[in-house]
């Protein structure tokens, strides 16, 4: 590998680094050497990872090797080379026999780095890029929370974290967890030290070798170089003090940190409600129940599993009842001149409230410990995992530890509170309707109760708690920090070292541009105010059709928020555009669901690599998962469409709160945000982050489409990533970005490296038989295996006599199709000019279609169903040839005639529900048997309204119908048509 050196530091790298990352590794040792904190930006694709890891650890031994080599000199002006000298040496003691003063002030304490990123999924990448390097040797460990370590079988199946967390403490303390005995003969096994070892590799070794993962990673810590963790584990004070972590001249390299103040103002806030408080009410009077019943025992059995002797009393019991009940009459106490929105109170009221019932400094610690055993209690005995109790009891143990921060000067803190505080209290609700998003009205049902939020508004709060610990150095990375100044400000601690790079990405590799409006003229505004606008939303859906038209392979859609994304498939599906979407490439959506999630994401990665089809859509959400961590490199993502500007929800009592927050302190501290930047800027980072899911290294090439008039305020382009700013184009009609995105990807398609799967080109694009098949849509998605598995559909068709094999059996259907149709006839299925779906339309109604038609704007709405030469709802309108995409106007084959008959089948199944799916099988089969079509007209009816948006459906029947019955139906559909 080669070798580079930087400020006398010799770093080893895989392959000779790029400008911008010599830069970056200059940055990093810089900040090392001279214990001072960072704030680092390079473009996600410019190795900021690989540079971070590679650069810090050379630092680390080099400072490693000095000291041994400053022991040892120490130790030979000692005369003292013999076994306690090497002792120390290999254990790694601070203070060797006989060390100068200038080698025990480097501290072997520090040999540590700490690598802290958002998610266990990008430590894992993180460590895999390690595994890359020559540093792959160090002593390395990641830290991970029992849901993700516990091999236990009766704890990791708990779904609570709190009760998982006391089941395990009450395990372990009494010896009954087998998992954990077995820790302290194993730690010292070479296995778990010979390779970097992420959370998965961690867990499989420890159910092979009978050895807690969770208990093991906690002694492998102790000895690492390096340990990996999310950074909330160092951001948030409970989970630091829970997990050990000890940041005495520790080096902390904080990645992704562009949610590093997010996350410092949740970890320090917290909420309770009047509700929680009557359950700690509950809680402590059943743990009163139950000591009454065992009253006539000598000792109160406080662990079930090894009778541990009491260590709560029930005079402790009725003081911490007494307590509650008095904490329930002071909040109830407290009038709200505001009852529909709340009232906002300074940080120091919350000292206020608990010093009603004795809580001061100094008191929470006595308190804090009775509740812990009384959780331990709770959560041990309860005999079922759905009566767990404990949680309120831990919710307010959490509260008494974030207000009062045992560690900290009481008058300091106090003070602190006062200015980075704020105290809201508003009217609790009920949470059974309760929705996660705040951008949607909240139909809940208002009670007696009160919600009390803690919140902080300073991330500096956390940082200055974080690096009072004792940190050496802090460097802070991501690709999207701009505007550096802002995010600086908003810390909190000295930043000494600063760095911008541009990308290493040319101009012919990224195509940027705003589109303020659609390809109807009608301007493309998200705000509050148009959002809902039929009129918007139509030109929207148009949009995005003609780029899947031109993009190829992987688009990328991200919304500001999942309201508006549920909005606009709806009014898509209404409205037809939904499926012309779907017809030119899958459609997947990000789902709410964590279950969900994975399985979305390798069906669309799968369709990216199906050389039979034009790639997929990905509709997602910024801030959403996918707009995290992932990775759309090469035809995963060839172009991200940015849906108007992600801002936070304005009338939320937290947002309200943070700009008036920052409007008081802007007073005194010139260099502060105002509130309206701020809440701009919190928009601006969120598109800089999704937009950073694409182009992912050097020879990576894709476009980059605001869709937006907003995203031509100066203000905002001054906030996009530095690297992004010089690319971006103003295109003033829809024409324009179609012949750049056109000429944009020939070019890059010729002369830049192409992804080893085939597909279909961007240009002139002819509908792909094979890919007909495979179009779907998926919201709600399985897996591939799982789709393999289904037992319903085809199979339940077969049942009800419904003959497949009439369409899969080609050869044997043609030599039927003289004779009298007694069965259902796909042959007369073909594949409409611009569509998936089968051409189900009577052939009067067709048009001639030239051959061969360039990719062309749609800018009117779609035709009718009876007008249009298709039957589909969902087809391109026909009357303009200038208006649609190319197509291919020749007749199926006869292979095509199967997938077209499979897939009007698809369509049926996912139209209809399971009983209607039964019924449709059962009108096929009885109109085979009998030719009743009076019968057959009056089920499709039912099914298939012709009122409704089913009634393309109905319509596409016709292909399968008998010939004696073909005119009777077409009449049916023109009478209707006259009706």
């Amino acid at each position: 590998m080669p070798e580079i050196t930087i400020n006398d530091i010799v770093v080893n790298f895989p392959f000779k680094p790029y400008p911008v990352q010599l830069e970056y590794m200059k940055k990093v040792i810089e900040c090392l050497q001279n214990s001072q904190h960072g704030v680092l930006e390079s473009p996600t694709g410019t190795g900021k990872t690989l540079s971070l890891l590679c650069s810090s650890l050379s630092w680390l031994l080099t400072k490693k090797a000095q000291l041994q080599a400053q022991m040892i000199a120490g130790a030979i002006e000692k005369k003292d080379l013999g076994g306690h000298f090497f002792k120390h040496l290999t254990n790694g003691l601070e203070k060797a026999v006989g060390l100068p003063d200038n080698v025990q002030s480097f501290g072997w304490s520090m040999a540590k780095i700490i690598y802290a990123s958002r998610t266990h999924s990008q430590l894992s990448q993180a460590m895999h890029e390690l595994k890359r390097t020559s540093y792959k040797h160090v002593a390395t460990t990641v830290l991970g929370s029992r849901d993700q370590l516990c091999i236990h079988p009766e704890v990791s199946k708990e779904t609570n974290t709190f009760n998982k967390i006391h089941m395990c403490h009450s395990k372990v303390k009494s010896r009954t967890c087998f998992y954990y005995n077995n820790v302290e003969a194993r730690k010292d096994d070479p296995v778990f030290k010979e390779e970097v070892l992420d959370i998965e590799d961690l867990v499989k070794l420890g159910q092979k070798h009978k050895c807690c993962p969770y208990f093991l990673t906690k002694e492998l810590k102790q000895n690492a170089d390096i340990v990996f963790m999310p950074y909330n584990y160092l951001l948030d004070p409970k989970t630091r003090r829970s997990q050990g972590i000890d940041l005495q001249n520790t080096v902390v390299l904080l990645d992704e940190a562009h949610n590093v103040e997010k996350v410092c103002e949740e970890a320090a806030s917290l909420q309770i409600s009047s509700t929680d408080i009557a359950m700690c009410i509950d809680e402590v009077t059943s743990v009163m129940q139950d000591m009454a019943k065992n009253s006539d025992q000598q000792s109160f059995d406080f662990l079930s599993e090894n009778n541990v002797q009491k260590d709560f009393t029930a005079e402790d019991l009725c003081l911490l009842k007494a307590m509650f009940l008095e904490l329930e009459k002071a909040i109830d106490s407290i009038e709200l001149k505001n009852s529909s929105e709340g009232n906002t109170f300074p940080g120091g009221f919350i000292f206020e409230l608990l010093e009603k019932v004795e809580l001061t400094h100094g008191k929470e610690q006595i308190v804090i410990e009775k509740l812990e055993k009384i959780i331990l209690y709770l959560t041990t005995t309860s005999t079922s995992p759905f009566a767990r109790k404990g949680n309120a009891l831990q919710k307010f143990s959490d509260l008494l530890r974030t207000v009062f921060n045992s560690g900290a000067s009481i008058a300091r803190h106090r003070e602190k509170v006062k200015r980075c505080y704020k105290v809201h209290i508003q009217i609790e609700e009920q949470k059974k309707n309760y929705k996660n998003d705040v951008w949607e009205s909240k139909k809940m049902t208002k009670t007696d109760g009160k919600l009390i939020s803690y919140w902080c508004f300073s991330p500096g709060f956390g940082m200055e708690q974080m690096v009072e610990q004792g940190i050496r150095s802090v460097v802070l990375t991501s690709g999207t920090l701009s505007p550096l100044k802002s995010f600086i400000s908003e810390l909190g601690i000295p930043i000494a070292v600063q760095l911008e790079n541009p990308h290493i990405v040319t101009k012919g590799q990224v195509c940027v541009g705003i589109l303020s409006q659609g390809p109807d003229n009608h301007p493309l505004n998200s705000s509050y105010n148009t959002r809902n606008d039929p009129k918007y939303i139509a030109s929207l859906g148009r949009t995005v059709y003609n780029f899947s038209c031109i993009v190829p392979h992987g688009l990328l859609i991200f919304f500001p928020s999942y309201p508006i994304m549920k909005k606009c498939r709806d009014e898509w599906q209404n409205m037809g555009l939904w499926t012309q979407i779907a017809e030119r490439k899958p459609i997947y959506v990000e789902p709410n669901s964590k279950e969900g999630f994975v399985n979305v994401m390798n069906e669309y990665y799968q369709k990216i690599r199906d050389p039979s089809c034009k790639g997929a859509v990905f509709m997602a959400v910024c801030r959403g998962k996918v707009s995290e961590g992932l990775d759309f490199a090469n035809a995963n993502g060839r172009a991200v469409l940015i849906i108007g500007l992600p801002f936070p929800p304005l009338k939320d009592p937290r947002v309200m709160l943070k700009q008036r927050y920052l409007e008081e302190i802007k007073t005194t501290e010139k260099e502060s945000l105002t509130g309206q930047e701020w809440y701009q800027l919190e928009a601006s980072r969120a598109v800089n982050q999704a937009i950073g899911r694409i182009i992912r290294h050097k020879s990576d090439y894709g476009a980059v489409i605001l869709c937006d008039c907003r995203f031509e305020n100066p203000n905002f382009k001054k906030q996009l990533s530095t690297w992004l700013r010089p690319y971006i184009k103003k295109f003033t009609n829809f024409g324009m970005i179609t012949k750049e995105l056109r000429d944009f990807f020939k070019n890059a398609e010729s002369t830049l490296p192409q992804p080893s799967i085939t597909h279909a080109q961007y240009g002139n694009i002819d509908i792909s038989l094979s890919a007909v098949g495979a179009t779907f849509e998926t919201t709600v998605s399985h897996s591939l295996k799982q789709k393999a598995q289904d037992n319903f559909g085809t199979q339940e068709l077969i049942k009800n006599s419904f003959n497949i094999n009439m369409y899969l059996n080609e050869s044997a259907k043609d030599k039927q199709s003289t004779k009298p149709q007694s069965a259902i006839n796909f042959s007369a299925c073909k594949l409409n000019n611009n569509q998936s779906t089968c051409k189900l339309a009577n052939h009067r109604f067709e048009e001639p279609v030239p051959k061969r038609r360039k990719i062309n704007i749609i800018s009117s709405g779609i035709d009718s169903y009876f007008s249009a030469p298709s039957t589909s709802s969902l087809t391109v309108p026909e009357s303009n040839s200038k208006q649609n995409c190319v197509q291919d106007d020749k007749d199926a084959s006869k292979d095509d005639k199967k997938v077209l008959g499979k897939q009007y089948l698809k369509d049926v199944k996912r139209a209809l529900s399971a009983n209607d799916y039964k019924i449709f099988a059962i009108m096929i089969q009885n109109y085979t048997e009998s030719g009743d079509f009076d019968e057959l007209l009056k089920t499709l009816s039912n099914l298939f309204p012709l009122t409704g948006q089913l009634q393309h459906l109905f319509i596409g029947f016709q292909s399968f119908l008998k010939k004696q019955h073909i005119t009777t139906f077409e009449n049916y559909i023109k009478n209707l048509k006259l009706s």
